[in-house]
């Protein structure tokens, strides 16, 4: 998979749930629930349901650095 097909897939989840997990350093996983809000060239913009706004990068997801799962509303 390349950087332009995760960015395409991810414009056509716009305002949908997702779920992110996030594989840190030494085993350590980090898991957010929101909503995509907003989508750019190189980050995307999640609106978490603590009303705190994270942006993760494209190669964060070519690298399975994050992973993402998505529900609709």
């Amino acid at each position: 998979m390349t950087i332009s097909k995760i960015k395409s897939s991810i414009d056509e989840k716009l305002g949908d749930n997702v779920k992110i997990i996030l594989n840190g350093s030494r085993n350590k996983k980090e898991e957010y629930k929101g909503v995509i809000t907003e989508t750019y060239n190189y980050i995307f913009i999640v609106k978490l349901d603590t009303d705190e706004k994270k942006s993760f990068s494209y190669s964060d997801v070519l690298t399975n650095t994050i992973e993402l799962f998505f529900t609709k509303n």
